[in-house]
């Protein structure tokens, strides 16, 4: 049986028996039946949660003669991830900066979890940034096909015929390599996190623990703003008309 934290233990508890039931109808046989939610997975459940009730929060005190903190914090943060889609993507951005904008908060909700004693950050297990890559990897791909249609795929040809088969192996390639890059920089800056302030933590429990945790607290705030500015890069080269 793994180390489950409190919150994973509730949900186990209260909703195991129904994830074996979802896992065995798609003919998978979870490790630990007993507890067949993860640490990273109730991780992901509670910063769903909290997302979904500051956005409940924000709809209902929504005002324009006495906005509160956190209509100006949503506020602060459209300006900042349109200010991003703008510069990069350029005209249309709009559309896309839904998916940008839930994309960062989520990842940065998500790496500061593992500042809070008793819980984790789900961005330190890889499967979790793995996911949100492939996700991103399929978001910027539909929407190629949406705005280029058929002639999207020139941009994985190449400007010279003869060279299109190695050009377009090349660059399936390194579309591929960018769902690695995504998954690989996440992890590994929030494992590494998470792993220095525990340690740290069970040898000198006051005082130099502190810097660790704002350094924690640096790349967290950096690996969000990483992993949303790739995807709005991959998402202009990939509605773009020029190719």
């Amino acid at each position: 049986m793994p180390h489950q934290l409190l919150f994973t233990e509730i949900l186990n508890s209260h909703f195991g028996g129904l994830a074996n039931g979802i896992l065995h109808s798609v003919g998978v046989t979870p490790k630990y039946p007993a507890a067949p939610i993860s640490n990273a997975f109730a991780m992901e459940i509670l910063v769903a949660l909290i997302l979904l009730l500051y956005f409940v929060a924000v709809r209902l005190t929504l005002s324009v003669e006495t906005p509160g903190g956190a209509q100006h914090l949503a506020e602060m943060t459209h300006e900042f991830v349109s200010g991003q889609g703008e510069s990069i993507i350029g005209h249309g951005y709009e559309k896309f900066t839904g998916y940008l904008t839930a994309i960062f908060l989520f990842i940065l909700l998500s790496n500061l979890m593992g500042l809070v004693p008793g819980l984790e950050s789900p961005t330190a297990d890889k499967v979790v940034p793995l996911g949100l890559a492939i996700l991103t990897f399929f978001y910027y791909h539909w929407y190629g096909i949406k705005a280029n249609g058929f002639g999207y795929i020139k941009q994985f040809l190449g400007p010279v015929w003869w060279l299109a088969p190695l050009m377009f192996l090349i660059e399936v390639i390194s579309h591929l390599a960018r769902v690695l890059s995504l998954t690989v920089r996440l992890y590994a800056n929030m494992f590494a996190g998470d792993l220095l302030t525990m340690a740290f933590f069970s040898l000198v429990p006051i005082g130099i623990p502190l810097v660790f945790l704002g350094l924690h607290l640096g790349v967290a705030v950096i690996q969000a703003y990483v992993f949303m500015l790739l995807a709005t890069i991959y998402v202009s080269l990939a509605v773009s008309h020029e190719h």
